[in-house]
Protein backbone atom coordinates (compact mmCIF):
# COMPACT_ATOMS: atom_id res chain seq x y z
CA UNK A 1 0.00 0.00 0.00
CA UNK A 2 2.56 2.20 -1.22
CA UNK A 3 -0.33 4.67 -2.56
CA UNK A 4 -0.72 7.59 0.65
CA UNK A 5 -4.27 7.85 -0.50
CA UNK A 6 -4.58 4.48 -0.56
CA UNK A 7 -3.55 3.98 3.39
CA UNK A 8 -5.92 6.70 3.99
CA UNK A 9 -8.41 4.42 3.11
CA UNK A 10 -7.45 1.75 4.88
CA UNK A 11 -7.29 3.49 8.05
CA UNK A 12 -11.26 5.15 7.80
CA UNK A 13 -12.58 0.98 7.56
CA UNK A 14 -13.65 -0.52 10.92
CA UNK A 15 -13.96 -3.90 12.11
CA UNK A 16 -16.64 -4.78 14.40
CA UNK A 17 -16.68 -8.98 15.27
CA UNK A 18 -20.07 -10.27 15.42
CA UNK A 19 -21.91 -7.95 13.70
CA UNK A 20 -24.34 -8.57 12.63
CA UNK A 21 -24.40 -12.36 13.67
CA UNK A 22 -21.63 -14.27 15.63
CA UNK A 23 -18.56 -15.54 13.31
CA UNK A 24 -18.95 -12.27 11.02
CA UNK A 25 -16.59 -9.66 10.93
CA UNK A 26 -18.35 -6.72 9.79
CA UNK A 27 -16.43 -3.84 7.55
CA UNK A 28 -17.43 -0.52 8.44
CA UNK A 29 -17.33 2.20 5.85
CA UNK A 30 -18.97 4.99 8.70
CA UNK A 31 -15.53 6.36 9.20
CA UNK A 32 -14.80 7.13 5.72
CA UNK A 33 -18.12 8.82 5.24
CA UNK A 34 -17.60 10.74 7.66
CA UNK A 35 -14.14 11.95 6.48
CA UNK A 36 -14.00 14.27 3.78
CA UNK A 37 -10.38 13.75 2.94
CA UNK A 38 -11.01 9.63 3.13
CA UNK A 39 -14.12 9.86 0.91
CA UNK A 40 -12.12 12.10 -1.66
CA UNK A 41 -9.11 9.85 -1.88
CA UNK A 42 -11.48 6.86 -2.40
CA UNK A 43 -13.34 8.44 -5.45
CA UNK A 44 -9.63 9.64 -6.62
CA UNK A 45 -8.34 5.91 -6.84
CA UNK A 46 -11.54 4.49 -8.34
CA UNK A 47 -11.70 7.17 -10.47
CA UNK A 48 -8.35 6.68 -11.54
CA UNK A 49 -8.56 3.36 -12.02
CA UNK A 50 -11.46 3.27 -14.27
CA UNK A 51 -9.27 6.86 -15.88
CA UNK A 52 -6.35 4.41 -16.48
CA UNK A 53 -8.44 1.16 -17.61
CA UNK A 54 -10.92 2.87 -20.37
CA UNK A 55 -9.99 5.76 -20.73
CA UNK A 56 -12.93 7.88 -22.11
CA UNK A 57 -14.73 4.15 -22.86
CA UNK A 58 -17.04 4.71 -20.20
CA UNK A 59 -20.61 6.18 -20.94
CA UNK A 60 -22.37 5.45 -17.63
CA UNK A 61 -21.70 4.42 -13.87
CA UNK A 62 -24.11 2.36 -12.34
CA UNK A 63 -24.69 2.14 -8.65
CA UNK A 64 -26.21 -0.84 -6.79
CA UNK A 65 -28.61 0.14 -4.24
CA UNK A 66 -28.31 1.28 -1.26
CA UNK A 67 -24.84 1.94 -0.43
CA UNK A 68 -23.74 1.89 -3.85
CA UNK A 69 -25.80 4.98 -4.14
CA UNK A 70 -23.34 6.40 -1.57
CA UNK A 71 -20.06 5.91 -4.13
CA UNK A 72 -21.44 6.10 -7.59
CA UNK A 73 -22.40 9.73 -7.82
CA UNK A 74 -19.32 11.10 -6.62
CA UNK A 75 -17.49 8.73 -9.35
CA UNK A 76 -19.72 9.70 -11.86
CA UNK A 77 -18.97 13.43 -11.07
CA UNK A 78 -15.44 12.81 -10.63
CA UNK A 79 -15.70 10.92 -14.19
CA UNK A 80 -17.94 13.51 -15.92
CA UNK A 81 -20.34 10.57 -16.36
CA UNK A 82 -23.91 10.24 -15.56
CA UNK A 83 -25.21 8.01 -13.27
CA UNK A 84 -28.25 5.09 -13.67
CA UNK A 85 -30.14 3.83 -10.58
CA UNK A 86 -30.27 -0.24 -9.64
CA UNK A 87 -32.28 -0.21 -7.13
CA UNK A 88 -34.27 -3.19 -5.31
CA UNK A 89 -37.84 -4.07 -6.83
CA UNK A 90 -40.79 -1.52 -6.28
CA UNK A 91 -38.39 1.23 -6.10
CA UNK A 92 -38.30 2.81 -9.39
CA UNK A 93 -41.08 4.88 -11.13
CA UNK A 94 -41.90 3.85 -14.78
CA UNK A 95 -41.68 0.56 -16.86
CA UNK A 96 -39.02 -1.47 -15.09
CA UNK A 97 -37.11 -4.53 -15.82
CA UNK A 98 -36.04 -6.96 -13.05
CA UNK A 99 -33.72 -9.84 -12.03
CA UNK A 100 -33.88 -12.22 -9.15
CA UNK A 101 -31.41 -13.65 -6.93
CA UNK A 102 -30.74 -16.05 -3.91
CA UNK A 103 -29.99 -14.52 -0.59
CA UNK A 104 -29.05 -16.35 2.38
CA UNK A 105 -32.67 -16.27 3.72
CA UNK A 106 -34.69 -15.96 0.40
CA UNK A 107 -34.71 -14.33 -2.76
CA UNK A 108 -34.55 -10.42 -3.78
CA UNK A 109 -35.54 -8.91 -6.63
CA UNK A 110 -33.58 -5.90 -8.68
CA UNK A 111 -34.47 -3.42 -11.24
CA UNK A 112 -33.70 -0.49 -13.61
CA UNK A 113 -35.80 1.79 -15.75
CA UNK A 114 -36.22 0.39 -18.87
CA UNK A 115 -35.22 3.50 -20.65
CA UNK A 116 -31.73 3.69 -18.48
CA UNK A 117 -29.73 3.11 -21.29
CA UNK A 118 -29.08 2.27 -25.00
CA UNK A 119 -28.12 -0.77 -26.78
CA UNK A 120 -24.43 -0.84 -26.52
CA UNK A 121 -23.75 1.80 -23.92
CA UNK A 122 -20.57 1.05 -21.80
CA UNK A 123 -21.54 1.03 -18.07
CA UNK A 124 -19.34 0.39 -15.08
CA UNK A 125 -21.57 -0.62 -11.62
CA UNK A 126 -19.83 0.25 -8.52
CA UNK A 127 -20.86 -0.92 -4.65
CA UNK A 128 -19.41 -0.11 -1.68
CA UNK A 129 -18.61 -4.23 -1.28
CA UNK A 130 -18.47 -7.00 -2.91
CA UNK A 131 -19.22 -10.41 -0.87
CA UNK A 132 -21.05 -13.33 -2.62
CA UNK A 133 -21.12 -11.31 -5.54
CA UNK A 134 -24.89 -12.63 -6.38
CA UNK A 135 -26.32 -8.86 -5.69
CA UNK A 136 -23.36 -7.35 -8.16
CA UNK A 137 -23.96 -10.52 -10.45
CA UNK A 138 -27.55 -9.51 -11.09
CA UNK A 139 -26.72 -6.14 -11.66
CA UNK A 140 -24.96 -7.21 -14.50
CA UNK A 141 -27.59 -9.73 -16.15
CA UNK A 142 -29.80 -6.61 -15.68
CA UNK A 143 -27.80 -4.57 -17.65
CA UNK A 144 -27.16 -7.63 -20.44
CA UNK A 145 -30.75 -7.60 -20.61
CA UNK A 146 -30.95 -4.24 -21.35
CA UNK A 147 -28.62 -4.79 -24.44
CA UNK A 148 -25.73 -2.72 -22.40
CA UNK A 149 -21.92 -3.35 -22.33
CA UNK A 150 -20.72 -3.99 -18.43
CA UNK A 151 -17.07 -3.09 -18.97
CA UNK A 152 -16.36 -3.78 -15.08
CA UNK A 153 -17.42 -4.03 -11.48
CA UNK A 154 -15.94 -1.93 -8.95
CA UNK A 155 -15.81 -1.49 -5.02
CA UNK A 156 -14.03 0.06 -2.19
CA UNK A 157 -13.80 -3.30 0.13
CA UNK A 158 -13.82 -7.33 -1.19
CA UNK A 159 -14.85 -9.84 0.89
CA UNK A 160 -11.89 -12.23 -0.89
CA UNK A 161 -12.54 -15.86 1.28
CA UNK A 162 -16.15 -15.25 0.07
CA UNK A 163 -15.24 -16.24 -3.84
CA UNK A 164 -17.44 -13.25 -4.76
CA UNK A 165 -15.60 -12.15 -7.86
CA UNK A 166 -16.10 -15.66 -9.08
CA UNK A 167 -19.61 -15.51 -9.74
CA UNK A 168 -19.08 -12.28 -12.18
CA UNK A 169 -17.37 -15.04 -14.40
CA UNK A 170 -15.89 -12.92 -17.50
CA UNK A 171 -16.51 -9.43 -15.81
CA UNK A 172 -13.86 -7.77 -14.70
CA UNK A 173 -13.62 -6.60 -11.23
CA UNK A 174 -11.48 -4.09 -8.97
CA UNK A 175 -11.08 -2.96 -5.58
CA UNK A 176 -9.22 -0.69 -3.78
CA UNK A 177 -8.96 -3.10 -0.44
CA UNK A 178 -9.43 -7.00 0.26
CA UNK A 179 -10.16 -8.64 3.48
CA UNK A 180 -10.04 -12.24 3.93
Amino acid sequence: MADSRLQLVARSIRSFPDFPVPGVLFRDISPLLKDPDSFRASISLLASHLRETHGGKIDYIAGLDSRGFLFGPSLAQELGLGLVLIRKRGKLPGPTVSASYTLEYGKAELEIQKDALEPGQKVVIVDDLLATGGTMRTACDLLVQLRAEVLECVSLVELTSLKGREKLGAVPFFSLLQYE
